[in-house]
Order: structure tokens, then sequence, then C-alpha cells
């Protein structure tokens, strides 16, 4: 197993352990890129630096070095003092975070472990024996527990940021005033957006594999509650959702945060702790769900998903309905929109005649340069007012489904005008104010936060008042 595979695959994995404190060796700072990329050298693993309850390790800055490489980042010009930097302002973020009692979303933390863990598994033949040794690590639960830690520390910093700009607005004028004070020759460019609409049609889940699914969750149910038989040994044989299989279907809910689906939270907090649930359907299939253990505001529960067959009669009567609806559009008898209305089954797009929403800017244009990969390939040869030919699909609710899809506006790129592009200049305006908003809020917070800065990285111009001086 190699290195260089691991950190590839390790991409937010930054160890923070302790580890045996020695006397620093001084580290070199200079400004070429080849002294950044060097990140074979030989030295003393000490404490770098300090940030509240957090310690910044020497080993740290070339694993982080190592990571944004591994992400093909270009650190030519990069100096290390930089970079280090950056690493304290995130130690910054996750000590405050802590001090102002964010909670933790410990069901993303968890999920985003085992997405690093099979990442690595993956490049590696599944050579987990391996993997232990190069982290020395004695066992898988040590490794995970040490993953944790790190993701919690980022996930914090991450919730400070949003905490600090979240109240933060723009008003029209303030917008005005943003763009006007940007020289013309310099304002930016916009490239081609597309305005995308499309039509889903779903199979149709027939009642008798609804009930046939519901009726082999209640055995689950009963041979655990009547035979001493394991949840979680069904849970790893049976169920169909990936994101908690390898963890035993296991979740923890936190009654301040609603990330879970409705159904789901309100029939997980309805129970006692032992208690089974009888099935009951979210969008996702039906479920059951285990109460293990109800730790004040925190419920840990373990889950089964089962989704219903599709029959192959109802998958045929799907393709053969938007094979019907596409004709109809392309002979002229429906508008795309009156389609989208009258036969699709999408909810986010059918009341919008199609109109498919952007779900990084929340409007209705895509950026062709920023179009998701799949997408792209579906509507890449589209000319306006072109229709697709039908695309099997799936997503994590629909394991099929079809659909076709249309150009319904094309607007080339352009430098920015306030009136075309007034939504986007707001977005820029906004991020200006925000920066500006982080950089009082770091000023004030560096004053008041016990920090210490060892070694060389002394001798560095941080653009914050790191060394308190």
């Amino acid at each position: 197993m190699t290195r260089a595979i691991l950190l590839i695959c390790f991409i937010s994995f930054n160890f923070l352990s302790a580890q045996e404190i020695i006397e620093d060796e001084k580290p070199q700072l200079e400004k070429a890129k080849d002294t950044i990329r060097n990140t074979d050298r030989v030295k003393a693993d000490g404490v770098a630096a300090v940030v509240g309850d957090f310690i910044v390790l020497e080993s740290d800055l070339d694993r982080e070095i190592a990571q944004l490489e591994a992400q093909g980042a270009d650190l030519s010009g990069v100096t290390r003092c930089e970079l280090f930097g950056s690493m304290l302002e995130s130690k910054l973020y996750a000590h405050q975070a802590i001090q102002d009692s964010i909670l933790v979303n410990e069901l993303y933390i968890q999920s985003l472990v085992d997405q690093q863990i099979q990442g690595i598994l993956a490049q590696t033949q599944g050579n987990m024996e391996g993997l232990l040794k190069f982290y020395k690590k004695d066992s898988e639960k040590a490794l995970r527990d040490e993953m944790y830690e790190i993701n919690k520390s980022g996930y914090l910093a991450s919730e400070m940021q949003k905490k600090v700009t979240q109240e933060i607005e723009v008003t029209p004028e303030e917008v005005r005033t943003f763009f006007n004070d940007i020289p013309e020759d310099e304002r930016p460019t916009f490239g081609t957006e597309l305005k995308l609409a499309q039509i889903v049609v779903i199979p149709e889940v027939t009642e008798e594999a609804k009930q046939a699914v519901i009726e082999k969750l209640k055995g689950f149910k009963k041979d655990v509650e009547e035979n001493g038989s394991s949840f979680t040994t069904k849970v790893l044989f049976y169920t169909e959702d990936a994101g908690s299989k390898s963890t035993g279907g296991k979740y923890t809910l936190n009654r301040k945060q609603p990330r879970m689906v409705k159904e789901f939270r309100d029939v997980a907090f309805s129970l006692q702790e032992g208690e089974i649930s009888e099935p009951f359907e979210t969008d996702f299939g039906y479920h059951i769900i285990l109460l293990e253990k109800i730790r004040g505001q925190e419920y840990d529960v373990r889950h089964i998903l089962l989704r219903p067959e599709l029959t192959q009669e109802a998958i045929k009567e799907a393709k053969d309905k938007i094979d019907e609806v596409r004709a109809k559009i392309v002979d002229g008898t429906l508008t795309f929109a009156e389609a989208a209305r009258e036969f699709s089954d999408e909810k986010e797009t059918k009341y919008e005649g199609g109109q498919m929403t952007n779900p990084t800017t929340q409007d209705f244009n895509f950026e062709l340069t920023k179009i998701d990969t799949e997408l792209y390939t579906q509507i890449q040869d589209l000319k306006d007012g072109e229709i697709s030919k039908v695309y099997q699909d799936e997503d994590r609710v629909n394991r099929i489904k079809f659909k076709i899809l249309t150009v319904t506006d094309r607007i080339d790129d352009h430098k920015a005008d306030f009136a075309r592009d007034y939504l986007k200049i707001k977005e820029l305006a906004l991020q200006d104010k925000q920066v500006e908003a982080i950089a009082k809020w770091q000023k004030e917070t560096i004053k008041e936060t016990y920090i210490k800065i060892n070694g060389e990285y002394r001798d560095c111009e941080f653009q914050s008042n790191w060394l308190k001086q």
C-alpha cells in the first residue's frame, strides 16, 4: 500500500491526534515551489502551534500539502506560512464553535467517515490490515474514532463560519454600489448559461409489492422480539440503505437537529428504549426502527430499509408513457411545458412546466462549465427547443425513472450586466460583505483566545495577528 494512494483517498483526513511532544526542530519556510512540495523533510513531530483547545503538529502541515497536491491544487507561489495560517484559522473556528456550544451532526460525520474508509479500501483492494498498520492503529474502531474526531473538527469550523455569516444580507443599494465600484474593464465575465426543463415518469409500485415488503419487515420484527434474533445481523443481510449498512444501520438523531426526514424522526422519537417500530413509509421506502439508547436529546437508532420491487410490467408502462409524451411534443400536439404539467411525476419541476432549478444558485440558470457531468452529457448536443431522447435514470428514492430534457433558453458568455445578472452580482456582493465580517470576527476572536506559535513559524508574516504583536 503506497502513501500516495492513501493520501489521494483521504482528502479531508488531517490527523491531529496526541503524539509524543519533543523539542521542535525549525521548519524551512522558503517561498519556492520546490520547498512547498517537499513533504519528505525529516524533522521531529513537535507542536507547531496551540489555538485554544487545539494542537497543530509539525506533521499536520506536510499532510495538508500532500492532500492539496493529491487534489490537483497548484501550490506554486504559495508559502508554507500561508498554508500554516490557513490551518490556524480552521482551528480557531473549531475552538470557538465548542465555546458557543454548536451542536455536532453526528449522522453526517459518521457517514463521512464511512465514505472515507470505503474510498481507501476501494483503492487498496480492501486491505484493512495494511491500512491499520500504516496509520498505526490496532483496530478498525480506533481508526474510525480518530477519523471521527478529525471530521468533527472540520465540521465545527464550517458551522462556526456559517454562524458568523448567516445573518448577513445585502440591500439592493449595496448591490448597486458594489457593482459600480468595480472598474468597467475589471467586471467579471459570465459563461454560457442554459435554462433546462425535464419531464420525469416513474414506474408505479403495485400495492402487492408494497404489502410484501411490509410483511417481510413485520417478520424481522417478530423474529427479533420473539426468537432473540439479532437486529444488527438482519441489517447487514437485508437493508437497502447503503449509507448505514456498514454500521449496522445505526444513526444518531438529535431533537434539535431536524436533518432526517420527518416520518423517520417522528417514529424514532415515539419509541421506548429497546422497542422496535411497526413498518412505516418514507419517500425512500419502508422502514423498521430499533431504538437502542436515549442520551438526553440524542437517540441512537438502528433501522432496516426495504424498497418494493418494480414489476417489468410497471417499468414497460412507464417507458411507453414517456415515449408517447415525447411523440406528442415532437409533433406539436403539446408544448413541453403543457406535457410536464400534465404527465410529469417530478413534483419539484412539474408545476413550473418542467423548468429545472439550479441547486447551487436557486435560479433557473445553469452555467455550462459548471453543470453536473451526467446532466451535461445528456444536454450537450441539444439545440434550443430540441427534445432529448428518453433516458433511464435513478436517484436515492427511485431505482428507475425515465426522463426527457430540453433547452428552453440560452445566454451566451458575456460581461456582467447589472440588470441581466443581478442575482449573480448580488451573490458576489454578499460574499464580499461576508469576507469583511469574517475578518472582523477573526481579529476580535484572536485577541480573546489563547494562541501560541512555536519555532520558526514565529518568523512568518501572517495576514492575521496570530503572534499578537
